[in-house]
């Protein structure tokens, strides 16, 4: 039976497709949306499978779950699958990416509906840069050309020449599908291994799973606007003076700026409650998940 459920098990994970999380767009100014799920640990799950399948990021997966192993996680146990959120605060207009979060959000055009993946970023010393542009190209079975530093470096990293022109098919890195960033060297693109979306990875550009870049290419119109924002505190106000805050480690490319430096709309937001050592663990944690005030 064990045998069975275990078996059962892997061919769910395996079998279905991903797919975006679509939320309905909250009423008048709330920005909460989701829940998150308790997922009930059985044989043979781990978080890669886990966060495929849930459609989030394993670094979002890990994070909300610190003391789990991610590879062997206690069968019978429960894991926090981080589903609820704050949008981030910008504007409701085209993709919004934001860095910290390492999630993308497209919001479609005269619907009320905000479409959520999970992305792969620039790693430390590659970083991906924070602006505003457009999608200024869609290109399917895409050649993958990487430039002389990159391939320097690659060679100084691991030993391997580079090819000047990598081809479609199964060794290039972009996938099957790939959205430029403007006229710049930035893409949003998909990717020819599992591992590295949530994760900060990539030489700068944006890496989804494959059925997600495939989504957004067939969705997504050329001239469709992209903000790359970092936004690692979230915070709302809600109905009847509930205050949620969403807290995501800062980006920095130095060990010391882990920590969150404080702005006055922050402090101002936390009030009284900053004195809170539950407040002062969250804020240390850096869960991702959204927590409620009072």
């Amino acid at each position: 039976m064990i045998l069975l459920r275990f078996l059962l098990t892997l061919s769910l994970l395996f079998t279905l497709s991903i797919q975006a999380s679509v939320y309905a767009l909250p009423t008048s100014k709330s920005r909460v949306i989701g829940e998150d799920v308790r997922h009930e640990v059985l044989p043979g799950d781990y978080f890669q499978a886990l966060a495929e399948y849930y459609n989030v990021g394993l670094l979002a997966l890990i994070e909300a779950n610190p003391n789990v192993d991610p590879f062997l996680p206690p069968v019978g146990s429960h894991i926090i699958i981080p589903k609820r959120m704050i949008l981030p605060y910008a504007e409701r207009k085209g993709i919004i990416i934001n860095l910290a979060e390492l999630r993308l959000y497209y919001f479609p055009p005269e619907e009320s509906l905000v479409y959520v993946f999970p992305v792969g970023i620039g790693r430390e010393g590659l970083s991906t840069p924070n602006l505003i542009s457009v999608i200024g190209d869609k290109r399917k079975n895409p050649v993958w050309r990487p430039p002389s530093a990159l391939r320097q470096r690659y060679k100084e990293e691991h030993g391997i020449d580079l090819a000047k022109e990598i081809p479609p098919g199964p060794n290039n890195p972009f996938g099957k599908y790939a959205l430029r960033i403007g006229t710049s060297e930035y893409l949003i693109h998909g990717t020819n291994q599992r591992m590295g979306i949530g994760l900060r990875v990539s030489s700068g550009c944006i890496r989804m799973y494959a059925d997600d870049i495939e989504w957004l290419y067939h969705n997504i119109p050329v001239g469709t606007q992209v903000k790359i924002i970092d936004q690692p505190i979230k915070m709302s106000y809600e109905a009847q003076g509930r205050k949620y805050i969403e807290v995501h480690k800062p980006l920095s490319e130095f060990p010391h700026a882990k920590k969150h430096q404080m702005s006055e709309a922050v402090n101002a937001f936390l009030g009284e409650s900053i004195t809170n050592e539950k407040i002062k663990q969250l804020l240390a944690e850096q869960q991702g998940v959204v927590y409620a005030l009072k």
